[in-house]
């Protein structure tokens, strides 16, 4: 072999695997780890699981879409129609926590449409969907401990209270400023991972895709960060302060004082009984991206059933709170039906005014009065 045949040979392998070496390169599995999980591809059907989600979710996130918007417009019409109900941080953090469902609720109609025939929006609304609930959850949870923790403040800590009362209100404009900012920061991921998945055999669907590496480090940080940060530790912060509230409630033996806590406890009660599930899913995930255990087929499409179940559960709650204010808070329900009846009996006399609303019997004693409860 001469000179130039060698050459041409040598320039025929060079290109060879600079070809090759190109196409595992732009090979995006190379990059990405699929959050959903597989036993080995082809080999586990999951068209039960996706017929089943197509079934039962369109009907029940239309239900909570109308439910929900319709109670949490009544709330914000309340706290911003009604002069002085925004008297309190507690009336400040609920005001934003119905503002939060709101967001949240004008995302379900996508994840309907995605339930029946795919996600057809594309890779931007998938990442602001997904990124949406994200938020709404992170703030729910961070504005519900900031709740606990100025019934701490006002029951517990009297003094304090009082001392802070002028410069109350600007605190919890503040706090829920930090709360919408680190909600956002927590749901980052959900921007940078969510994309829509393809496949020949099924309809595209919007998920979270990590970068692939050594044991899967970057799922197991963002699940973990996002468990502890969202859930375990304004749980935590709840505990204690509202165990701190009931000793101190029963010692003042005060029934108005009992009885000023019920829709508080009532809310938090229902937002954890539906967040648990859900997050009790995630941190089974993240186990998973550990050590992956759940290799069955059939274990595996009951546990994407039980998925599918905990995440619509985890979707019900931007629907009840209201639905606690009405049948719980004796103030909010009188607020309501009284600006409910000046709207029909101003139908004849031109718009509604600001309506100042005095109850007869307050059902909660005010923070302006000796001792400081909750007023909803």
């Amino acid at each position: 072999m001469n000179t130039t045949d060698m050459e041409g040979a040598l320039t025929a392998v060079t290109t060879g695997l600079i070809n090759a070496t190109e196409g595992v390169l732009a090979d995006p599995t190379d990059y990405e780890y699929d959050s959903s999980w597989t036993v080995e591809p082809g080999m586990c059907d999951r068209s039960s699981v996706r017929d089943f989600r197509g079934q039962y979710e369109p009907p029940l996130f239309w239900i909570i879409f109308f439910i929900g918007a319709v109670g949490n417009l009544l709330v914000v019409w309340i706290y911003t129609t009604v002069r002085n109900r925004l008297k309190t941080m507690t009336d400040v953090y609920l005001l934003n926590l119905a503002v939060a469902d709101l967001l949240f609720l004008c995302m379900l109609p996508f994840w309907a449409t995605d339930a029946i025939k795919g996600w057809d929006f594309g890779d931007s609304l998938c990442k602001m969907v997904s990124a949406v609930y994200k938020i709404n959850f992170f703030s729910s949870m961070f504005l519900l401990t900031c709740i606990s923790v100025d019934r701490y403040i006002a029951i517990v800590q009297v003094t304090k209270a009082q001392n802070l009362k002028k410069k109350r209100l600007f605190y919890s404009k503040l706090a829920c400023l930090v709360v919408w900012l680190v909600s956002t920061v927590l749901a980052l991921p959900e921007c940078i991972f969510s994309q829509v998945k393809t496949s020949e055999n099924i309809k595209p669907f919007c998920t979270l895709v990590y970068w692939d590496n050594d044991h899967n480090r970057t799922k197991i940080l963002v699940l973990s960060l996002q468990i502890c940060m969202g859930f375990c530790l304004p749980l935590l912060v709840m505990f204690f302060c509202y165990s701190v509230i009931i000793r101190t409630l029963l010692q003042a033996k005060s029934f108005e004082k009992h009885k000023a806590l019920r829709v508080i406890f009532a809310v938090v009660f229902v937002f954890v009984l539906s967040q648990l599930p859900y997050n009790s899913i995630l941190i089974v995930e993240a186990t998973q991206a550990v050590n992956i255990t759940i290799t069955d087929c059939e274990t595996l499409t009951r546990f994407d059933v039980a998925g599918q179940i905990a995440k619509s559960l985890a979707f019900t709650h931007a629907c009840l709170n209201p639905m606690l204010y009405v049948f719980i808070g004796v103030r909010f329900r009188q607020d309501l039906f009284r600006i409910l009846r000046m709207c029909a009996g101003s139908m004849s006399q031109g718009a509604l005014s600001k309506v100042q609303v005095v109850p007869k019997r307050p059902s909660v004693m005010s923070d302006t009065d000796t001792t400081p409860a909750l007023s909803i």
